[in-house]
């Protein structure tokens, strides 16, 4: 897993047919939040369902982190800022992402952001990517890079325009068609084409140790 990151961001409603399925518009520009780094799991480590969190979610996505510090790249440069390309899963309290009308608190319950191993980006072709999503080994989600309503490339640039990168940042790169609930014992595996998987295990309930 990428070292923590000094801030998640993550792109919303990025292919079509995802925003079709939660019966919401496609935006005319990239919808970006923030997800706090304290939602950071590793490959093998538990996504823990909060309680009474309702309806829990899986979300596969590609990641995407960031090598140096830039502000307001162009497109046509973006991708000389991105260090690695990382498997993502952007876990959702569905139900309350609802509620609540925004997504801090839906998006950023610890555990809610299993990333992968980092794949060097200079190896890859951003447009080519798949991203590929398991539930217990059956296959729920997948789709290529090119289905992006806005592409990896733009995605860097446009949020380089709202704010500055930092290196080891990590942008969420959106979702496609196919999220659904999980319940504990299941396991849910984000793979890409490149080369990055994390794979973890669903449990009930906060069992995190509180801080004293």
């Amino acid at each position: 897993m990428t070292p923590a990151p000094g801030k998640i961001v993550c792109v919303g409603r990025n292919y079509a047919d995802h925003a079709a399925e939660l019966g919401n518009d496609v935006p005319a520009e990239p919808l970006i939040f923030l997800k706090p780094p304290s939602a950071l799991v590793a490959d093998g480590e538990p996504i823990r369902v909060p309680p009474d969190a309702g309806r829990v979610d899986y979300e596969g996505e590609i990641g995407l982190v960031i090598g140096n510090r830039c502000r307001r790249v162009a497109e046509s440069e973006a991708w000389s800022h991105v260090s690695g390309v990382v498997a993502l899963n952007d876990v959702t309290a569905r139900d309350l992402q609802r509620s609540d009308g925004q997504w801090t608190r839906s998006k950023g319950f610890d555990t809610f952001c299993p990333v992968g191993n980092v794949v060097d980006a200079s190896a890859v072709l951003p447009e080519r990517l798949t991203v590929t999503t398991r539930v217990n080994g059956e296959v729920r989600q997948r789709a290529d890079a090119s289905q992006m309503v806005f592409s990896p490339r733009h995605l860097v640039s446009f949020i380089s325009h709202v704010m500055t990168l930092e290196a080891g940042d990590l942008i969420a790169t959106g979702t496609p068609e196919g999220v659904g609930p999980v319940s504990p014992g299941d396991v849910v595996e984000v793979a890409l084409s490149c080369g990055s998987a994390v794979r973890n295990p669903v449990e009930g309930g906060d069992t995190l140790a509180p801080d004293r």
